[in-house]
């Protein structure tokens, strides 16, 4: 088979899954190939994972065939240095990657080099001893329970076609009501609906687990349906956009906009704002901590107590506008 115009013998051209092409050594175009059929069937990433990494990839590789070049070659990967890498860092800063942005780089890059260390194909120590950026510190932003359930009562009045404001209501509902994370909520279809009782949720790393399904979202649910005019067959998708097919995470968002400019809440009023306030409520009203790792899918019980910052944060601000010693005096 006759090679692309522009590449040589000994070098490859990928295709990323957005159509994006470039040059590496054969080698590593292989083992880049290898990666990706991993994270995609062994360890079942989600599509999303899948595109995110090799969108890194692609990154890394590029500014690897600039910095020597040449198309880089795994010999060459094996040859980074830590200065190599941080050079990496260096130019992804210098073109506007912020911390958050240049540590999810780099996450992908690691997973491909460790990718490649655990098949015996290179092992390279520099990557180990690269610190990752240092991130800002944020804790949860959750809303006022009040202001919570007023996005479920707003939003199933404010548009025209009645079953989408219905839809809406029940979309957010499920993800107060439950704590689930959007995605996990616009993939679910019709049959993955229990009669009583928990959901069985599909969250991160394809890790199953049960979530409570209030009656009150069960009822927002079934009102939604009754009123959408697309079929509801048990393979259909749960969430629907107006023409039928499974609703776009962007078309929430910008719902939720909406609906955060009617109630003049802040820009932190998001879809994931409504799984923080889940976990921030619970927690006020005594829930255990283990219990609501569980309930959000984290992995690390690190993750979750965030949430108790941002309870003993509320307790300041209480303390702040009720102590008369912290309340700030008059100017006289």
């Amino acid at each position: 088979m006759a090679r692309p115009a522009g590449v040589t013998a000994g070098e490859a051209a990928v295709a990323d899954a957005g159509g994006l092409t470039f040059l590496c050594a054969a080698d590593t175009a292989a083992a880049a190939g290898r990666w990706r059929r991993w994270l995609e069937v062994e360890k079942a990433a989600s599509s999303h994972t899948v595109r995110a990494y090799w969108t890194d990839l692609v990154a890394f590789l590029t500014f690897a065939r600039d910095h020597l070049g040449r198309p880089p070659g795994l010999n060459d990967l094996g040859d980074f240095t830590l200065g190599d890498f941080r050079s990496y860092l260096a130019r992804r800063a210098g073109r506007g990657a912020g911390a958050v942005s240049r540590a999810r780089n780099l996450s992908g890059v690691r997973s491909f080099f460790a990718h490649l260390d655990r098949a015996g194909t290179l092992h390279n120590p520099a990557l180990a001893s690269l610190s990752n950026p240092k991130l800002p510190r944020s804790l949860p932003k959750p809303l006022a329970a009040g202001d919570a359930l007023k996005v479920l009562d707003v939003a199933a009045a404010m548009p025209a076609e009645g079953w989408v404001g219905l839809r809406d209501s029940a979309l957010f509902a499920l993800l107060y009501g439950s704590g689930l994370r959007l995605g996990e909520a616009l993939a679910l279809d019709m049959g993955d609906l229990p009669e009583k009782g928990a959901l069985t949720v599909i969250g991160k790393g394809r890790k199953q687990r049960q979530v409570p399904l209030l009656p009150e979202v069960i009822a927002t649910i079934e009102a939604y349906r009754a009123a959408c005019p697309h079929p509801a067959t048990s393979n259909a998708p749960l969430f629907v956009g107006v023409r039928g097919g499974r609703l776009n995470p962007g078309v929430a968002e910008r719902q939720m906009r909406v609906l955060r400019s009617a109630l003049g809440l802040p820009a932190t009023a998001t879809p994931h704002a409504l799984r923080h306030s889940f976990a921030t409520h619970i927690l006020h009203d005594g829930g255990d901590l283990r219990a609501i790792q569980e309930l959000l899918g984290h992995s690390s019980l690190s993750t979750t107590q965030r949430y108790t910052e941002v309870d003993d944060s509320r307790l300041l601000d209480i303390y702040a506008d009720a102590h008369p010693r912290a309340r700030k005096q008059p100017a006289t």
